[in-house]
């Protein structure tokens, strides 16, 4: 039995910043979700500079200065909804499906495509351990033990339920009833892949609420390993955010900026 112990996070794709080409105006930024946001706030208030040729006749005045002061006071005043614009996608894999659960309960701003279970042959699943979990106790024999049974089971209700479907004159039916069976004996520590786009402010209430203490172990190891990447992509939208380590390993995410 295969068993995963930290989650593997990759960013599929982001956002392209193509500017318009009837505003004279550039960031000092050449990081794309940055210059995004950052036009976007602009627009509100037409602070794009005093010479800024704009369509309507809309009067321009001067803004702050740089990318990152202008972005920073963003977050200070919680201008969040230009915070909309900027776009990130993610595979997340070797997560369980305990996870899975409680991350598609983040709705506004979220879109998520996951595997499934009644398309897909679970008989050779890995399943992940929960961080609470020390390998080489009697917790974790347990675990295993279970994980180890509901596999065996598994594959023994496929084959039974295979059978039962026989006369399903479609393939791929037949399939998608005996595996939709069988996956009810599987665990929630079952792994699972999942693909999931948010915009920038949804990632950073993701990471708030998830990065806390008071969050579950696991998911909030996947809340900081997206922090890291983001803080890569887009310093000055995510980099407000704090990571501390603790005397147990573990790792928590906050900001000063609280629900932007």
């Amino acid at each position: 039995m295969e068993i995963i112990r930290e989650p593997k996070v990759t960013l599929l794709a982001r956002q392209q910043f193509l500017g318009h080409p009837d505003i004279d105006w550039e960031s000092d930024s050449d990081i794309d979700p940055q210059q995004l946001v950052e036009f976007a706030g602009r627009l509100c208030y037409m602070s794009f500079g005093q010479d800024a040729q704009i369509l309507g006749g809309h009067k321009t005045i001067p803004g702050r200065t740089t990318n990152k002061q202008y972005i920073a006071n963003l977050l200070q005043v919680k201008h969040g909804s230009v915070l909309e614009h900027a776009v990130f996608t993610f595979l997340f894999e070797g997560i369980s499906r305990a996870l899975t659960h409680e991350l598609v309960r983040h709705r506004a701003g979220f879109g998520f495509s996951q595997l499934s279970q009644r398309f897909v042959d679970e008989s050779n699943i890995a399943f992940v351990l929960p961080p609470e979990i020390a390998e080489g106790t009697p917790a974790f024999d347990i675990w295993r033990e279970g994980c180890e049974s509901s596999l065996q089971y598994y594959r023994k209700l496929l084959e039974q339920v295979t059978e039962q479907v026989a006369d399903e004159p479609n393939a791929t039916l037949r399939r998608k009833r005996a595996r939709q069976a069988a996956r009810a004996v599987l665990p929630n520590s079952a792994e699972t892949k999942i693909v999931v786009t948010a915009n920038a402010r949804a990632w950073r209430h993701f990471i708030e609420l998830r990065g806390s203490a008071a969050a579950d172990a696991e998911i909030r190891k996947l809340a900081i390993a997206v922090l890291h990447v983001l803080q890569r992509e887009a310093p000055e939208i995510f980099g407000d955010f704090k990571i501390e380590s603790h005397e147990d390993g573990t790792e928590t995410a906050s900001t000063p900026h609280s629900k932007v």
